[in-house]
């Protein structure tokens, strides 16, 4: 009976063994990039086949950049190509699928069920979410929905001891602006590995002591084939080895393991090292500046902010406008849409303006938030409105841009040839209404018939559009600044150019002051320029180094009671003194792009962030 008792013991234990051991297989694709070179479709196509022949698969994840612009038919093809998976498979988007989203970053989740996931499998814990950029040029971003879902995922691991694969879209380093408070989080974990994309190379990484990983391409780029990593957990130990998928009659290999992590429990909640965090001592230089009130919002904030004396209204992509007591801050109402609202509104008395990107264009009353009328488009919107001479102007992604009436939404006419989709805010004079596109072109046209009067393109791919700065108009002449670097000036009855130059790389961010005499443009690195709106030829009048560092934010310069007021990617505001030229104050609310500024009366400035900051400073 003993002998019996020790072999069904001696059994068990080696099945256990046998169990522990099993390994954990799965393909880890990434920036896969579907719709641009024109043979991505054809990479992800063969990796979805090779995966299928493969037979020790459990999983694939797809870590972002899914697409090149995240635009409907990007996606439909992602899609179709994915569901011919026998495996199961997780994805989240990256900053291709969010910041070009025509359809404002809500169709990824539509067409692929999520743009998240936490999952089990053996004794791990996968979780993974994306990463923008969302809508607006700046450094990485995880999104403050996703900052919150993290949070609440740590927490339901309190108390237990589960290895954790953590997987993003960037890296987690300072290259993505709050990846902070991610590793702050992962660290109350037992996360044992991270893995991510975006660089489009195999890379060793490490974040603050997580061992982590950067997957190479899906694209074949100078190659004849693609390739993705096989990934292998197998005594807790993790490898990565480059597979090239089979093509035709050649067989597809699999490399040699180019990266071992050994799993383990790191203990982060008993690490002292310190490690670099966001500074905010330019506070405590300037500190003048000073908080009547701050918020913290539980979502993005991609738009500016706008106020009526009495109240301040701003969007979020939880699909609000919230309107905010000027005085205190406290919420006095908001208003739910069916999508992400990436649009500045506009206010004309009592109305305010503002479009969605459940494709409607709303009408509200400002003092009560109750709707007066809404005007249902093809298409998502991500564009903001313009109100002028009692005419809203907006455009949509609809290949769109109308003219509707501000008391009713009637439309009173409707421009159907833009190329490419709208996001920019409209500027208008006399005899026209101007707007640029993501298909390379800026319209000029007729504000009583909507008839194209003539339009300009700078002849570039589409990155490189006049479509997320805003036109400035003064003097009969337009201001353009491309993301190619290039100011330009145009005559604005003909179209013509008057004057051309990339000498002062700007990317997408101008403004003119308040008595229409310059033009300013603030530049990729340090620099604030002033350009004269009156000369024949380009003129530069001054410039005054902020020191704010590299700078590609498409938020424009505003200038009241002889402050600019210059909003920076990395959650700083810089105000100069245009008189003395010189930096007045700087003040810093977060670590995330800020939005459009307003200025209020007197020596007050309305702030929001795009992770949700909303402030009002007193200088």
């Amino acid at each position: 009976m003993r002998f019996r008792v020790l072999l069904l013991l001696t059994c068990f234990c080696w099945l256990c063994t046998v169990a522990v051991a099993q390994p954990i297989r799965f393909a880890f694709v990434t920036d896969t990039h579907v719709g641009a070179p024109e043979t991505a479709a054809e990479d992800l196509r063969r990796t979805v086949a090779d995966i299928n022949a493969l037979p020790d698969i459990d999983f694939v994840v797809f870590t972002g950049d899914v697409t090149d612009f995240g635009t409907e038919e990007e996606l439909t093809t992602a899609k179709q190509i994915m569901d011919g998976l026998t495996r199961k498979w997780y994805i989240f988007p990256g900053n291709h699928d969010t910041k070009w989203s025509e359809n404002g970053c809500n169709r990824f989740r539509e067409v692929f069920g999520a743009e998240r996931f936490a999952f089990d499998f053996g004794k791990y814990r996968f979780i993974g979410c994306g990463s923008g950029p969302n809508m607006r040029m700046s450094p990485g971003l995880v999104a403050r929905e996703d900052v919150l879902w993290l949070r609440a995922e740590v927490e339901k691991l309190r108390g237990t001891d589960r290895p954790v694969i953590f997987m993003n879209h960037y890296p987690l380093d300072d290259a993505l602006a709050n990846w902070y408070l991610l590793t702050d989080e992962l660290k109350k974990t037992n996360v044992q590995a991270a893995l991510c994309g975006h660089g489009h190379a195999n890379k060793a990484m490490n974040y603050e002591g997580i061992p982590a990983t950067m997957g190479r391409s899906n694209l074949r780029a100078k190659d004849a084939v693609g390739g993705y990593n096989l990934v292998t957990i197998r005594n807790d130990t993790m490898t990565f080895a480059v597979r090239t998928p089979t093509v035709g009659a050649q067989s597809g290999q699999t490399a040699l393991p180019w990266r071992t992590i050994v799993l383990e429990n790191h203990r982060f909640g008993q690490a002292s090292k310190p490690y670099p965090r966001p500074s905010y001592a330019v506070n405590e230089q300037y500190p003048q500046v000073q908080a009547v009130w701050e918020k913290q919002d539980s979502s993005d904030v991609g738009a500016g902010i706008v106020s009526d004396g009495k109240y301040a209204f701003y969007p979020n992509t939880n699909g609000n406008l919230v309107a905010l007591s000027l005085a205190d801050g406290s919420v006095k109402w908001r208003f739910q849409t069916g999508g992400k609202v990436y649009s500045t509104p506009a206010l004309y008395k009592n109305r305010l303006v503002f479009a969605s990107t459940d494709g409607t264009i709303y009408c509200l009353d400002s003092r009560t938030g109750r709707q007066r009328w809404a005007r249902k488009t093809g298409k998502a919107i991500v564009a903001s409105p313009l109100i002028d001479r009692k005419t809203v102007y907006i455009g949509s992604s609809e290949g769109k841009f109308r003219a509707l009436a501000l008391k009713n939404g009637a439309e009173q006419w409707t421009f159907d040839k833009v190329n490419g989709f709208i996001e920019s805010i409209p500027v208008a004079d006399k005899d026209r209404v101007y707007v640029g596109s993501w298909g390379s072109t800026l319209y000029a046209l007729n504000r009583q018939t909507g008839a194209l009067d003539w339009s300009w393109t700078n002849g570039k791919s589409r990155n490189f559009s006049p479509a997320a700065g805003t036109p400035q108009i003064v003097g009969g002449r337009i201001f353009l600044q491309t993301p190619d670097r290039t100011v330009t000036a145009l005559d604005a009855q003909t179209g013509r150019e008057i004057w051309k130059s990339n000498k002062h790389k700007g990317f997408e961010s101008s403004g003119l002051s308040e008595d229409g005499s310059l033009v300013y443009v603030k530049c990729m690195n340090d620099t604030l320029w002033a350009l004269s709106t009156r000369s024949a030829q380009l003129q530069p009048e001054w410039f005054v180094n902020c020191r704010y560092g590299y700078e590609i934010s498409p938020s424009p310069v505003t200038e009241r009671g002889g402050y600019i007021f210059i909003p920076t990617d990395d959650g700083s505001v810089y105000a100069v003194d245009r008189q003395t030229r010189q930096v007045a104050w700087a003040h810093k609310l977060s670590n995330a792009m800020v939005n459009r500024i307003w200025p209020l009366n007197g020596r007050e400035v309305l702030v929001t962030t795009m992770d949700g900051k909303v402030a009002r400073l007193r200088f």
